[in-house]
């Protein structure tokens, strides 16, 4: 089965990367002595830390193995991936919030991206869906679980 392409800013990249470096060179050697002082306490049939401290282990593995994943399958978005007055990956718009009469903005990224937390959303979800190929101007209608969403673009930029 192909696997996905992983679509990513330069600044997205750059995060993932430094990441990996961290997991690979910090973080499996804090589990490493973890497990290492777990084993000093004795028997491990019955050791909470020793537990703990594997299955911390094995996170950090899986997360190490789904990153160079990604990696593998990346695609990086660069200035002429997109066209400067519509919405792209890798551009942040600023809308009006028709119904509730606020302004929100967000950037478009990649779901390996997606951060809600740092305004940061999908070209996968409904709403990154409905934004794509939009111009400043544009209202926008996006169907979501809760109904239907109604916004005005307000500006687009990079």
């Amino acid at each position: 089965m192909a696997e996905k392409e992983v679509l990513l800013t330069l600044a997205g990249l750059k995060k993932l990367e430094q990441e990996l470096e961290y997991l690979k060179t910090v973080k499996r050697r804090q589990v490493a002595e973890r497990i290492k002082q777990a084993i000093e306490f004795g028997d491990i049939s019955e050791n909470s830390e020793y537990d703990d401290a594997k299955n911390e282990q094995a996170f950090v593995e899986g997360r190490i193995l789904t990153i160079e994943r990604m990696l593998r399958h990346a695609r990086v978005i660069d200035d002429t991936d997109y066209k400067p007055d519509e919405v792209g990956i890798g551009t942040t718009v600023k809308l009006y919030d028709l119904e509730n009469n606020e302004e929100l903005t967000y950037t478009i990224v990649g779901s390996a991206e997606a951060n809600l937390a740092e305004n940061k959303i999908s070209n996968e979800s409904p709403v990154g869906k409905a934004l794509l190929g939009q111009k400043a101007g544009d209202i926008v209608e996006v169907t979501v679980p809760a109904g239907q969403l109604k916004y005005q673009i307000l500006e687009v930029y990079r």
